[in-house]
């Protein structure tokens, strides 16, 4: 079986709903990105690229159609290139990732490029068609920015509650304070801008061409767990009993626009591409569960893909959880009993923010730069999706000097 490596990582800054990245098409945002990941690859032929495959998670706006071949068109690439576009929701991306990785084993391709993007400051209104032509009554316009829409009455209504609604579920299950989501929440954004600060996304990130936007935009220097508590929740209303709401907007990863890009092969996707590799691909991981309790999907996903790397917790040096709530991502640490300081060192979607078809390719080439960074050999990369789901992959560091 052949291996697969990621050899490349690179992403748009991100930008808040409405602001630095809203008036930029997905396809466009797709297009850019993976012309620059490709162009970073000093040797590579770009017709050496056996296929494109990008994660998104809406579909319905400009990115239709295909979005992965759009970009590659737009890109400038050989048209002789195919390209896939992975509706996994919020981990598109990675489930491109997986599915790469997969074909590289299995020999069928040398080289993948893979991505994802998502704007959900584009995301459209959409209007039912009707079940008979000129209906009298009146027709509502749906938001497909984020969560359900259009809902199949025979869907169980538990499994239909809004993402925050049932993050207050699993908390309540779980017992996350108001008090521990506000820290961390805290923590994400000061860790975020150290990262920053420090360097660390400089070659990780390229800024888009006339935008003026160099790096994420939701990114809140100085926040306090005392500031974040005097917001007010959002899904339910505040209350001294346990029923009353503790997720509010400074807890939570905001709606966001960007895109990401990778670039996966074999060993001999060295010499290719003129670079070497960051991290093999080592394991693989998908789990599910309820729906509402979506945000645990993660633990079962990652304990899966660690198992399929033949290591264990004890092993890991860095993990990327995806922030999609504070509440979800202290649910999932508990669980898998793991020193917190391991986990999303760089900030994480609650600060950086969360453009869900691209979501997966930030935490998978963050993991890939930190272990680098660190010299720590083994790393988890994890996301929860809407509707009960959970995906992981575990990367080895090619260069660890360390266990």
């Amino acid at each position: 079986m052949k291996q697969a490596y990621l050899y490349d990582a690179l992403r748009t800054p991100f930008g808040k709903f409405g602001g630095g990245l809203a008036g930029v098409r997905p396809d466009d945002l797709a297009a850019h990105v993976l012309a620059a990941v490709v162009e970073r690859a000093p040797s590579l032929e770009a017709g050496r690229i056996d296929e494109v495959i990008f994660g998104n998670a809406n579909g319905a706006g400009e990115e239709n159609r295909n979005v992965a071949r759009m970009a590659t068109l737009l890109a400038g690439l050989p048209t002789s290139i195919p390209g896939t576009t992975v509706n996994r929701l919020c981990g598109s991306s990675l489930d491109a990732a997986i599915i790469a990785s997969r074909q590289i084993n299995a020999g069928e391709a040398q080289l993948v490029a893979i991505g994802g993007v998502e704007s959900m400051s584009r995301a459209p209104w959409v209007l039912p068609k009707p079940a008979r032509a000129y209906p009298a009554g009146d027709a509502s316009l749906v938001s497909t920015t984020l969560g359900w829409r259009l809902v199949n009455p025979a869907m169980a209504a538990e499994w239909t509650v809004s993402l925050g609604e049932a993050t207050e579920q699993l908390r309540q299950r779980h017992g996350i304070t108001r008090e521990r989501q506000d820290e961390f929440a805290a923590n994400s954004h000061n860790l975020a801008d150290a990262a920053w600060q420090a360097g660390h996304y400089d070659h990780q990130v390229v800024a888009v061409p006339g935008t003026g936007l160099v790096r994420d935009e939701s990114i809140r220097p100085g926040s306090s767990a005392g500031t974040l508590a005097g917001l007010k929740t959002v899904f339910r209303a505040e209350s001294a009993t346990e029923d009353g709401g503790t997720v509010t907007a400074g807890n939570a990863s905001p709606l966001s626009d960007g895109a990401a890009a990778a670039l996966l092969g074999t060993e001999a996707g060295a010499e290719l591409l003129g670079r070497e590799p960051l991290a093999r691909i080592a394991g693989r991981g998908a789990s599910a569960v309820e729906p509402q309790y979506f945000g645990f999907a993660p633990v079962d996903a990652a304990n899966l893909a660690l198992k399929r790397a033949g290591i264990d917790w004890g092993e890991v040096g860095a993990v990327e959880l995806n922030e999609a709530f504070a509440a979800q991502s202290l649910a999932c640490i508990d669980a898998w009993g793991i020193d917190p300081l391991l986990v999303n060192e760089w900030g994480g979607a609650v600060a950086i923010g969360h453009p869900l078809g691209a979501s997966g390719i930030r935490i998978l080439g963050t993991l890939a730069h930190r272990l680098r960074a660190s010299g720590r050999r083994w790393g988890v990369a994890a996301i929860c999706i809407g509707v009960g789901q959970g995906l992981a992959v575990v990367l080895e560091n090619v260069h660890a000097t360390r266990p």
